[in-house]
């Protein structure tokens, strides 16, 4: 292991309950859904990750000595690339290529949740710089001491990734389609900027749902009962099992982060009569919308849009929220005001050959995702962006 400054002590854990909900939170957790304690511990608690899924927790803490948690790293070891979103299989390939094994590696994510934040978590008293230094420093060496292929740090924020590529990291690029605040009073403002082809397909869309009868509500996590998340979570099994995906979110997962989050989770439902045909769930930070799932009991022509899309769009206008991110993939959600936003994830490569096979393989794929997020702004929907 690469030597640990003299003030901190390096820990290992395999399960965040032991480490405290509030020393956690303080590092990053009170802003974002996903980095917090109710959150990642759930996940851990209520049967979500594990040998049937792949993620094995081995979250990376430092503590001054004697004293507070004072940065951590939220890592799982993988034996798959599941709920990931960062596609490596070609890497997987050039790995049984050259005889080595792949798996196990180390990732630093949240699991199944491709969505952008701060991965490098530090104390908001302590010195940042270094403690990312160190963070970054300390989990490669913990990477090569078990013999891991390598580590890779998923979604993360524009600060991390400044981080991590001056400790030498390859960057790779993605793209995903965001939302952005604008300074809007309302839906119609935000389509007032629409060409207006694009600005009458999305009336229409919107129209018809409300000629088929359905009506939507918006409900936080503390105006949730259990009947509304067992409605959820067999609408989200369904979903996952009729495309061929593993649904590993549990009841008890959502019942439990419905409760502990509760402003923090907002659930989409539609309703025909009084009758539930549909919903879809997003988590909020103070300032992001973030769509995750979808499920319905039967098709309705523009639901998914306007569930998943402009329910989202019209809560974060009211709420004065500045960006929506609504999941990974989909160039559909261009032309309804979505634009392609580049993201980042950094990777660590423990075979010297491999790891400038990998770095090359990034820089030539990094020109080609730029030329693409530029090609798909043609198809913006906003005057003057085409």
């Amino acid at each position: 292991m690469a030597e640990i400054p003299a003030p901190l002590e390096l820990s290992v854990r395999d399960r965040l309950d032991a480490i405290s909900p509030k020393e956690w939170d303080r590092l990053g957790g009170e802003e974002d859904p996903f980095l917090s304690h109710a959150f990642l511990s759930a996940l851990e608690r209520h049967g979500c990750l594990g040998p049937a899924f792949g993620w094995y927790p081995r979250h990376l803490l430092l503590h001054e000595r004697g004293g507070p948690l004072v940065a951590a790293l939220p890592l799982y070891a993988k034996t798959n690339n599941y709920g990931e979103f960062v596609f490596d299989w070609t890497w997987e390939q050039a790995w049984r290529q050259a005889g080595l094994a792949y798996y196990p590696k180390l990732v630093s994510a949240v699991p199944y949740t491709p969505a952008s934040g701060r991965r490098l978590l530090v104390h908001p008293e302590r010195p940042a710089g270094p403690l990312r230094r160190t963070l970054v420093q300390q989990a490669t060496a913990f990477a090569q001491a078990q013999g891991l292929s390598g580590l890779h740090w998923l979604f993360t924020d524009a600060a991390d990734i400044r981080a991590l590529e001056a400790e030498g990291l390859a960057l790779r690029m993605g793209c995903q389609y965001h939302w952005h605040n604008r300074g809007y009073r309302d839906f119609e403002d935000f389509l007032d900027g629409f060409t207006s082809k694009r600005r009458k397909n999305v009336h229409r869309e919107r129209r018809r749902v409300r000629e088929q009868g359905i009506e939507l509500r918006v409900l936080h996590g503390d105006e949730t009962d259990p009947g509304h998340w067992r409605l959820f979570h067999e609408l989200y099994e369904n979903t996952f099992r009729r495309k061929g995906g593993i649904p590993t979110l549990t009841l008890p997962f959502f019942l439990e982060t419905a409760r502990t989050l509760g402003r923090r989770v907002v659930l989409i439902l539609a309703e025909s009569g009084e009758r539930p045909v549909a919903a879809a769930l997003c988590y909020r930070s103070r300032d992001t919308l973030y769509g995750r799932y979808w499920g319905c009991h039967e098709e309705h022509d523009g639901l998914h849009f306007e569930a998943c899309y402009y329910q989202g769009i019209d809560y974060s206008l009211r709420e004065g929220l500045a960006r929506f991110e609504p999941g990974a993939q989909g160039e559909h959600k261009i032309g309804r005001g979505f634009l392609p936003t580049p993201t980042w994830s950094a990777h660590w490569i423990r075979e010297p050959g491999l790891r400038e096979a990998v770095a090359a393989y990034c820089r030539e794929e990094r020109a080609a995702m730029e030329a693409r997020c530029d090609a798909l702004m043609e198809l913006s929907p906003f005057r003057g962006d085409s």
